[in-house]
């Protein structure tokens, strides 16, 4: 395993240990706004999606876990992605209105154009408190080369941006799974996910990314694609 694959499993298990203990001790942070309408948080995304094989191992399992839990929200296939970068982090009322798309769209045709497309190994689940990641391995630097150079093009743009203010995202997971009521069974549900820690998905090619305009749970429903970009 390369350095880099050995840093981010380090990262994923620690994402883990800390969400295990909360979640043993019947910890788990519940999100109030997955159901409210009132809900007017959206962003700009730069997004990517797995291959059909492998949302379909990732049903399988949220099918397994739904069994369990099933007032819990668990991602439907259209919604499941791999974020690439947050370009603007959702914050209430936002709209396309307050930006100018078709810049945003010209700036990352431009800063793509040098990258090619590259493989994420899907393997092992983590946790935070609030959520269920499927942990996303890029095989190669393919994916950080692509995210410096997208940063490096906006900070140099003067267009609206939020990139790396709430972090700086370095992994490649898919959220598949966020509480929204108190589990029935707690203490069950930990055991599922730990029997499914080390469960493989496969591998995905990445050849086409998405800017999107989105709700803070990537749905389908709000969810408006801007642009498809298409890697070499």
């Amino acid at each position: 395993m390369s350095p880099q694959l050995m840093n981010l499993q380090d990262h994923y298990t620690q994402l883990w240990e800390s969400a295990e203990a909360r979640f043993a001790a019947g910890d788990f942070a519940l999100d109030p706004l997955i159901d409210s309408p009132e809900d007017t948080r959206r962003g700009l995304t730069l997004l990517a999606r797995p291959s059909q094989a492998v949302v379909n191992e990732m049903q399988d399992l949220l099918q397994h876990l739904a069994q369990v839990e099933p007032e819990q929200y668990y991602y439907p296939p259209a919604d499941i992605h791999l974020t690439v970068l947050s370009i603007i982090s959702c914050y209430p009322d936002f709209t396309p209105k307050h930006i100018q798309p078709q810049a945003y769209v010209d700036l990352l045709e431009k800063a793509l154009k040098p990258h090619s497309k590259f493989d994420i190994l899907y393997a092992g689940l983590t946790a935070s408190p609030s959520c269920v990641l499927v942990q996303g391995f890029p095989l190669t630097d393919e994916l950080e080369h692509l995210r410096n150079d997208v940063r490096e093009a906006f900070r140099a743009s003067g267009l609206q941006e939020s990139i790396d203010q709430r972090y700086t995202i370095q992994t490649a997971h898919s959220t598949v799974v966020r509480f929204r009521k108190p589990l029935t069974q707690p203490a069950l549900f930990l055991q599922k996910l730990r029997e499914c820690r080390h469960r493989k998905f496969g591998t995905s090619p990445i050849h086409t990314l998405e800017l999107v305009y989105n709700d803070w749970y990537q749905r389908e429903s709000t969810t408006q694609t801007l642009a498809t970009f298409t890697l070499k």
